[in-house]
């Protein structure tokens, strides 16, 4: 399974961005997928996931201002960032829990970067 995020870039404090992570491949369903950040200096932390029934999960700090969806039928998730401030600042990447022909795997796309400076 291959990963494309988008959706990453500069804006101000306060503003919105949307992400896009869409998996592509053959023979595989997706469990669960999910966002992961990792800032400057700092380790990846979890950001927000979201299980094939819809059940989402958030870290404390976005909590309200986050929000996770999926597109099952376009095996893509989205992570729509409100009211952003610069602690949001990170490089976020996807990453998908699959299962194929070989078992459970995991995948992570490449990273996209956003930036909330003013």
């Amino acid at each position: 399974v291959q990963l494309q995020a988008s959706g990453g870039g500069v804006v101000q404090p306060g503003g919105s961005l949307r992400l896009s992570c869409a998996a592509s491949g053959s023979g595989f369903s997706i469990n669960a997928m999910a966002w992961y950040r990792q800032a400057p200096g700092k380790q990846r932390e979890l950001v927000a996931g979201i299980t094939s029934g819809g059940t989402t999960n958030y870290v404390d700090s976005v909590k309200g201002r986050f929000t996770i969806s999926r597109d099952n039928a376009k095996n893509t998730a989205y992570l729509q960032m409100n009211s952003l401030n610069a602690e949001d600042t990170a490089v976020y990447y996807c990453s998908v829990l699959y299962i194929d022909s070989f078992g459970r795997k995991t995948s992570w796309g490449q990273g996209t970067l956003v930036t909330v400076s003013s």
